[in-house]
């Protein structure tokens, strides 16, 4: 058993312990319910950088990155920094994030916020609505076509955007459908952790131009960007790169000046 199909396993036997405990009502309850979401997919179109900052404390592959900030320095110093949102890791065993994060960085900025976890069920889509979430992730590898269907339908009635993740032709193929709005091509394999930028550039022709085409991990450097930009891509997430570092915020502030001066 790879390292995704470890999470998935433990994602569902959270969530049927959650929704032991926390009632849809409660969810349904919350005052983010009745909030209008802020559009990435149109940040994305409209901007120079195209950046998707990410709140990550640690993964399976790096173990820990930083746990030194907290994650209102880390999200006010992205928006400042110019990104066009921010991606909030809610998985707690492996990447030490939880909904508290997505809930301190909404109260904290008024840029979009991803809920970037490994959705398997309607439930967790509540959760992302309720805790302040603007778009929601959805994984290729890990879901049907018609759990993909579904899911995405359901996050579109909550006025949600969605962010389909890919990696292969494969798992594109399957997945293309009018309820999504962006389309992210991860360089990083989840089974085996290898990382390469050809991954973005295989299959950028493959995605239709309706979606706004995302790629995600392994962007180290502006010259990254610079050369995936012409294969049509208009958001790169980023993560690690700025927590890394001893000032995320800074960090990405100096990545975003350096981008915008060369692009």
């Amino acid at each position: 058993m790879n390292i995704l199909d470890r999470i998935i396993v433990d994602k569902k036997q959270e969530v049927v312990l959650k929704k032991s405990i926390i009632p849809v009502s409660q969810l349904e309850a919350s005052v983010f319910f009745g909030k209008k979401t802020i559009s990435l997919s149109n940040n994305l179109r409209n901007s120079n950088s195209g950046i998707i900052a990410e709140h990550k404390r640690r993964s399976p592959s790096k173990a820990e990155i930083n746990y030194g900030f907290t994650v209102e320095e880390v999200v006010k110093g992205y928006e400042s920094a110019g990104a066009c949102g921010i991606s909030v890791l809610t998985d707690g065993k492996y990447f030490g994030g939880s909904l508290d994060d997505l809930l301190l960085a909404r109260a904290s900025v008024n840029i979009p916020l991803l809920r970037k976890e490994f959705i398997v069920d309607e439930y967790q889509i509540l959760e992302a609505k309720a805790h302040g979430a603007d778009l929601i992730l959805l994984i290729a590898a890990v879901l049907t076509r018609e759990e993909i269907k579904s899911l995405s339908e359901f996050a579109k009635s909550l006025g949600l955007e969605v962010l389909l993740e890919v990696h292969n032709q494969e798992e594109l193929e399957k997945s293309i459908m009018p309820t999504l709005d962006m389309i992210g091509v991860n360089n990083r394999n989840l089974k085996t952790f290898e990382v390469s930028l050809d991954f973005s550039k295989q299959l950028a022709n493959q995605i239709p131009d309706e979606f706004v085409k995302v790629s995600e991990s392994g962007i180290s450097s502006v010259n990254a960007i610079n050369e995936l930009k012409p294969y049509g891509y208009k958001g790169f997430l980023i993560g690690e790169n700025f927590m890394k570092t001893n000032n995320a915020g800074k960090a990405a502030t100096e990545f975003i000046e350096k981008l915008e001066v060369r692009s």
